[in-house]
């Protein structure tokens, strides 16, 4: 298979479904070697499968990512399968949604532990192989730019009403994209964001629709957007409408190929136009 990213490894949490499944099968449609997170081992399976039957490579990780050992395990997966690391795409997340008096201090807790810490451990555990290739790189005189793409969220950049700990765990990291971006820059690393608008997935479905909650531990967690407010945004966006999965993935890839090898520290709205 060839493509805009032939030879490149990639990284992508949360990959089962919804928006990272389309990531992960852009990123190995354009012929990346992709690492598939998901919780669940057959979403996770389903989506390497599709992408092998395409003429692609791809490896599935199933695990949980806010689990201490999960960073460790998902970066020495993709050093094991394919012997370098050069895409990660935090990706996974759920909302647990409420205003401030009804959000638990173990609601507020769960939100950063998938939103920011995950992705911190990721990034935590993705540096020193970074760092060992780009010294070896440097010393055979070849420059690599390696990519990160944290998923944020509109509720991240502006805020939203009764998803106080959503959006200050999203807001949180944006602040970790920026240093990063100047921590990594020496490493020829870019660290950008992608903050997501309202896109059509089973979390952002009718709410009361069939399927429209998650099981997270032992918490049954509803998700989903009321039918009035979905509209109401779809009126709002610019474009007219609610974005797909697939336009979705086309925003993280973005920041993967070349072309932006010169940016870095930044957040990309993709939204349609809409700022809410």
């Amino acid at each position: 298979m060839s493509g805009r990213l032939q030879g490149r490894v990639a990284l992508i949490s949360g990959a089962g479904r919804g928006i990272g499944r389309q990531i992960a099968l852009k990123l190995g449609g354009e012929g990346a070697r992709v690492v598939v997170n998901d919780l669940d081992a057959d979403e996770a399976l389903a989506v390497v499968d599709l992408i092998r039957s395409e003429g692609g490579e791809a490896t599935p990780f199933a695990a949980d990512v806010t689990t201490a050992a999960f960073a460790d395990g998902f970066v020495q997966t993709a050093l094991d399968a394919y012997g370098d690391l050069h895409i990660v795409v935090n990706n996974a997340g759920y909302p647990w949604d409420a205003v401030i008096q009804k959000t638990s201090d173990e609601q507020f807790q769960a939100m950063l532990d998938v939103h920011l810490l995950a992705p911190f451990r990721v990034l935590r555990a993705a540096y020193d192989p970074i760092r060992a290739r780009f010294r070896q790189e440097s010393e055979e005189g070849r420059e690599v730019v390696r990519k990160v793409v944290n998923i944020s969220s509109v509720s991240g950049v502006f805020g939203n009403a009764g998803q106080v700990s959503y959006s200050a765990a999203k807001s949180a990291l944006a602040g970790l994209t920026r240093s990063l971006c100047k921590e990594w820059g020496r490493y020829k690393v870019t660290v950008n964001c992608v903050a997501f608008g309202l896109i059509d997935t089973r979390l952002s479905g009718p709410a009361g629709a069939e399927g429209t909650t998650i099981q997270i531990g032992e918490h049954q967690i509803a998700v989903g957007v009321r039918p009035q407010l979905r509209a109401e945004a779809e009126r709002l966006v610019p474009l007219g409408r609610i974005g797909t999965p697939q336009e979705a993935a086309g925003a993280v890839f973005l920041f993967c190929i070349p072309e932006s090898d010169y940016v870095s520290g930044e957040t990309l709205i993709c939204s349609g136009g809409l700022v809410i």
